[in-house]
């Protein structure tokens, strides 16, 4: 089992920037990918980015490239979604998942945390 916490989300202005955080149980780098989805009201689910469990690779949605960056800390337990150049739609709850080595889906995920963009 493998608990993951997003914390981080808020209210702001067009333009303005949030980091989001995905706290993990230790090791959890080196077992899963770390992926960041996030769902909009009246929307589907969307993928946003994900961080390869040895850290060497990531890829990024296009409605997010050059805005946002996924990272780990150097103790590889939290994970970030650096979000930059902020829009109203993003507005979505956002979550953090991990998917295992040799599986097609992501297993674990968080409770969500809320980002709301305003203009």
């Amino acid at each position: 089992q493998v608990q993951l916490k997003e914390a981080g989300g808020g209210a702001v202005q067009t333009g303005g920037s949030l980091r989001l955080s995905c706290a993990a149980p230790r090791g959890t780098w080196s077992r899963y990918d770390m992926g960041w989805f996030r769902q909009a009201p009246g929307k589907e689910r969307e993928f946003l980015a994900v961080l390869s469990r040895n850290g060497h690779s990531t890829y990024y949605a296009d409605s997010v490239k050059g805005r946002f960056t996924i990272s780990r800390d150097n103790t590889r337990d939290t994970w970030y979604l650096q979000m930059n150049s902020l829009k109203p739609e993003d507005t979505a709850v956002y979550y953090c998942a991990a998917r295992g080595a040799g599986r097609n889906q992501y297993e674990h995920w968080g409770q969500g945390t809320q980002v709301i963009v305003s203009s």
